[in-house]
């Protein structure tokens, strides 16, 4: 079972950082790509960051130029660091990972920005 689990959420300032991590145990199976979802209450969920395995990333338009996705060198962990938080980017934030097995989603955690 490939489970990716999410932790780093809370809540900030406008203004603020936060760097959510997502780890994967395991590794009988090939990864492809991992990658930051979000959903807002009543909304669609939306593609926040990708990293592919080569490191080409891709980011959502809304997040460019302030979040940033890496992945560690050994083992399957992502992080996204988010800078220069704003209210809007309040979500559940949801790993993905995409390998030879599937594509597989973490539980989420919640990202809330508030004064």
């Amino acid at each position: 079972q490939v489970q990716p689990v999410e932790s780093g959420g809370g809540l900030v300032q406008p203004g603020g950082s936060l760097r959510l991590t997502c780890n994967v145990p395991g590794d009988g199976f090939a990864t492809y790509a991992m990658g930051w979802y979000r959903q807002a209450p009543g909304q669609e969920r939306e593609s926040v960051a990708i990293i592919i395995v080569n490191g080409e990333t891709r980011y959502g338009d809304s997040v460019k130029g302030r979040f940033s996705i890496s992945r560690s060198r050994v083992g399957n962990t992502a992080y996204l660091q988010m800078n220069s938080l704003k209210p809007e980017d309040t979500a559940v934030y949801f790993c993905n990972i995409r390998t030879n097995l599937g594509a597989f989603w973490g539980q989420g955690t919640r990202v809330v920005v508030s004064s």
